[in-house]
């Protein structure tokens, strides 16, 4: 089977390895991986059969944005493996978000990546509007979801959203909310949310995320990596432990997220 890897970050090689131990810190993680290079994920995708990847990065400031849609422009020209996303901030204004979205249209990209706790923006603030006024019919949103310390991406907020702009597509990271699964099944019912399932095997059990899944369908999830968070070999280890047919398996590693982006 195919496998694509629907969720991973990466950083140029002067930065990925503080980058990386950012990450770690945040989350008070050990990172498998200690700089989240292109290189190093594809190296270690590779090792766990990966063929394509999502990539991303998050800007934490309005001034970053054009420079790191850049950097992710210049590694999906250098890497047909890779599939971009792009960032945007609160910062911006309406006109230069509409602008962004147009040139990644033009430039080949397939989505939007946003962290709400990292870029401190609730989903459902007024100012967040503009994000989802750009996508809308034209390219879908991953959105980091849950954490328990924080109510900037609680689940009730993307379902607010979601209700509110049904013509944008959401992906909802970490299987709907990381460290907020009992939340998860608030989604029940929007057609417009999907789900990957990176940074929560290490902390559910197989049988509850099969539950998740039987929640929302088999036709909803993608599988990630969260890259460099996790090592793709364990990831995958730890996918594979989850009772699916493999038509389920199948659509998870590659069906669902390549019809929802246009994939050939």
């Amino acid at each position: 089977m195919e496998i694509i890897d629907a969720h991973a970050h990466i950083y140029p090689e002067k930065i990925a390895a503080k980058a990386t131990s950012t990450i770690g810190v945040f989350y008070d993680i050990e990172m498998e991986m200690p700089a989240g290079t292109p290189e190093r994920l594809l190296q270690d995708g590779r090792a766990a059969g990966i063929s394509r990847f999502v990539v991303h990065s998050v800007a934490t400031t309005a001034h970053q944005v054009r420079s790191i849609n850049d950097f992710i422009k210049r590694e999906l020209d250098l890497h047909p493996e890779f599939i971009g996303f792009i960032t945007l901030h609160q910062d911006l204004s309406e006109e230069e978000v509409f602008a962004e979205v147009d040139w990644a249209v033009e430039n080949g990209f397939r989505g939007i990546k946003l962290h709400p706790d990292f870029q401190k923006f609730n989903i459902d603030d007024p100012t967040a509007e503009k994000f989802y006024r750009a996508a809308e019919g034209r390219l879908p949103i991953l959105l980091h979801m849950g954490d328990d310390r924080y109510e900037y991406s609680k689940p009730y907020r993307l379902v607010n959203i979601a209700k509110k702009y049904p013509k944008v597509n959401f992906i909802a990271a970490h299987f709907g909310g990381y460290r907020c699964w009992d939340d998860s099944p608030i989604y029940k019912g929007l057609d417009n949310v999907y789900f990957d399932t990176c940074s929560s095997l290490p902390f559910i059990s197989a049988e509850r995320a099969r539950e998740l899944i039987d929640t929302f369908g088999a036709d909803r999830f993608f599988f990630a990596t969260d890259f460099p968070m996790w090592d793709a070999v364990g990831e995958l280890e730890r996918f594979n432990k989850i009772p699916l047919s493999d038509k389920e398996r199948e659509q998870i590693f590659s069906g669902n997220i390549k019809r929802l982006l246009g994939l050939s």
